[in-house]
């Protein structure tokens, strides 16, 4: 018999399994797991349609950090208010990955990603955490989007890929690439991108895939000419930018290393899954920590 979220003022987020909420909420079959459907309901959100993007946003992040997707996200059909639709079920640390890939404009979104950092001794900080494991997701798009641009490239006719990419970076930040590696400290071997912050990420991310695209749409061919759209592009998502936020993005700051993001998410799953162990509790959770303010 599946669980109904909770209705009222009481957050479902809390550590004590005899109530309704979250914990109560778990399944048991081969491993403990949480339907996608009562997770999207619990956090705000009308449908699992309208969460399936935090949901595939996890899987990206799981595949980043090379932890297996079928041990932590399971896609079955099942039926749910008399009709059969197509849930997952998801084990808590993917639970953890798609709150934090949630929407935090919605308070339920808020509460739970501020209860779930209390499972990792690892990840203390609610919004840093929630914003790296964002900054996991999206430099795992820009790397599966650059591998497609880069072929799409190349059969437009790019013979230096290392020059059509320069040009992209020159639209978007008005300096080559060797510059802003300069102005941000970027070490050597290393990409800006492994160095940005969410809000960086996302345009470069915007940028590679409209290039992508406009060459596609335009036809266009030739080393000069792929050049000059790349830039183009660039240069647009700039305007952009500054015109939004009146920020230029060489003039924001550098993010921690997307690398020791990896190694405290990978420390988090470890903890997570320790709680799930046959014998464990709730309670055996670390007690929750002081709120921020």
């Amino acid at each position: 018999m599946d669980h109904e979220p909770e209705r009222g003022s009481e957050s479902p987020f809390h550590l004590e399994p005899q109530k309704p909420g979250f914990e109560a909420m778990g399944h048991e079959n081969d491993f403990r797991f949480w339907w996608a459907s009562e997770l999207a309901a619990l956090l705000g959100y009308e449908s699992l349609h309208s969460f399936r993007k935090a949901v595939e946003r996890t899987m990206v992040t799981l595949t980043s950090l090379n932890v297996p997707i079928f041990e932590n996200i399971i896609q079955e059909q099942r039926t749910i208010d008399g009709k059969t639709a197509n849930d997952y079920k998801l084990s808590r640390f993917a639970c953890y990955l798609a709150a934090m890939n949630g929407d935090p404009k919605k308070p339920e979104v808020a509460r739970a990603q501020a209860y779930f950092v209390t499972w990792a001794e690892a990840c203390r900080l609610s919004l840093e955490e929630a914003e790296g494991v964002e900054r996991v997701g999206i430099r795992a798009e820009i790397s599966d989007h650059e591998r497609s641009l880069s072929g799409t490239a190349h059969r437009a006719g790019v013979v230096n890929y290392a020059y059509f990419q320069n040009a992209g970076y020159r639209g978007l930040y008005n300096m080559d690439l060797y510059q802003i590696r300069r102005t941000k400290g970027v070490p050597e071997g290393r990409s800006p991108l492994d160095f940005m912050a969410k809000t960086e990420l996302a345009a470069n991310l915007f940028r590679v895939t409209q290039t992508e695209e406009k060459i596609q749409v335009e036809r266009i061919r030739g080393q000069p000419a792929l050049e000059r759209t790349a830039q183009e592009v660039g240069r647009k998502v700039r305007k952009t930018m500054i015109e939004i936020s009146g920020r230029k993005p060489e003039e924001l700051p550098p993010a921690e290393d997307i690398k020791e993001v990896h190694k405290k998410l990978k420390s988090s799953h470890r903890e997570i899954r320790k709680l799930d162990k046959p014998g464990a509790t709730p309670a055996d959770l670390p007690p929750p920590h002081t709120s921020r303010t």
